[in-house]
């Protein structure tokens, strides 16, 4: 079921809040230059950090720990091994494996917005707000009390959660695995319950919710047919036992945190047995990845930074509204143009001040970026020019 409304914003209404959006967008700015700046320090402070780590690190036998080698960075691998059985309260469900995974989903109300704009001479603007109702199964919680219509429409409490049900006590021969370390072994796999398992849950559960077994997971309600305001799916994955390894500073039996001279803590864990090398190296594949993601969402932002800062004079301009779409196509190549231009310069200050090689092709790939973007606005704003 929809809904709409419709709302008219004066121009000089629209001007005032278009000055807020532009000094947000600037802030913005500043933050992802901030964000830019920091995430290359991070990228080079991780990886001297596991140069430095894959240069010292010593393979140690799992089944004996050497006092001498207290303090220093170890690599273990093996079987992991646990006498404990991770278990979730509410349902009673226990299984041998390392970790217990619960997933949630609840049948509710949701509600989805959308709006369209237009223009009038003068500037004013008239915003069609259309708000539109459907039950669907989410993990999130809907509060049906915040819906801008919410007659007929309540969202009992999600009183379910998500859960995360650990072993308490693991090891890998004579190394003990705190908590840490076994949170960080994430092979995960779906679990399916048997069907046979259905009256023993509704005993643990009780009579709230009528329990059925659907597709090896729980469903809760009276009819997973017809699913009804308020019923819930719950899934469940394992982490299972299996080998693992290790890399951390010896301390006692356990392993904790390596600080390293240039700046990071190492920890390393992986499932499966793999080599000191291996590890190292999925550890600085890693690191490249999060670092060309945050540098992409950082230069994204500063587009969207400088397109709320110049957003101010395409509502100056829709006076008249033709012109005021004319300056709103300028400004969105101007905004590309300066946030790509100060993103990579960003970058490549960053790299001067950690690596100032490599920063060199960094200036050339942005000014060349920068130069393309203003060749195109250029040539955009002649063609629409001359259409006008």
């Amino acid at each position: 079921m929809q809904y709409q409304e419709t709302t008219s914003v004066s121009w000089f209404g629209r001007i005032k809040n278009s000055a807020v959006g532009a000094l947000v967008g600037f802030f913005a700015i500043i933050a992802m230059i901030c964000l830019l700046f920091w995430n290359e320090g991070r990228a080079v402070t991780t990886a001297r950090s596991l140069e430095e780590g894959a240069g010292i690190v010593i393979s140690v036998d799992a089944n004996s720990i050497d006092p001498a080698n207290e303090g220093k960075l170890v690599h273990v691998t093996g079987q992991v091994v646990t006498n404990d059985k991770p278990s979730d309260p509410d349902f009673g469900i226990t299984v041998t494996a390392l970790q217990l995974l619960r997933s949630v989903e609840m049948y509710q109300w949701i509600e989805e917005t959308s709006s369209e704009s237009t223009t009038s001479l003068g500037g004013s603007e008239e915003i069609t707000t259309t708000y539109s109702y459907s039950t669907g199964w989410s993990e999130q919680e809907h509060d049906s009390s915040n819906f801008r219509y919410p007659q007929g429409r309540d969202n009992p409490p999600m009183e379910i959660r998500r859960g995360y049900f650990p072993v308490e006590n693991a090891s890998i021969g004579e190394f003990r695995l705190s908590s840490s370390v076994i949170a960080m072994i994430d092979n995960q796999e779906p679990l399916k319950l048997p069907a046979s398992n259905e009256e023993a849950i509704q005993d643990v559960f009780g009579t709230a919710k009528r329990v059925h077994i659907v597709n090896g997971n729980i469903y809760l309600g009276d009819n997973p047919q017809n699913p009804q305001v308020g019923d819930y799916r719950v899934s469940y994955r394992v982490v299972p036992i299996g080998p693992a390894s290790v890399i951390g500073r010896q301390t006692g039996n356990g392993f904790t945190e390596y600080q390293t001279v240039a700046g990071d803590r190492l920890l390393l864990v992986n499932d499966g047995v793999l080599t000191a090398e291996q590890m190292f190296k999925d550890a600085e594949r890693d690191n490249a990845i999060l670092t060309w993601v945050l540098r992409a969402a950082g230069v994204f932002f500063l587009v969207v930074g400088f397109s709320m800062v110049l957003g101010l004079l395409g509502v100056i301009a829709d006076v008249i509204p033709f012109l005021g779409s004319i300056v709103r196509l300028g400004t969105g190549l101007v905004a590309w143009c300066l946030g790509t231009l100060v993103g990579t310069m960003t970058i490549a200050v960053a790299w001067f001040w950690y690596r100032p090689l490599v920063s060199l092709a960094v200036i050339v790939v942005g000014v060349a970026i920068s130069w393309y973007f203003g060749q195109r606005a250029k040539k955009k704003a002649g063609v629409t020019t001359a259409a006008a």
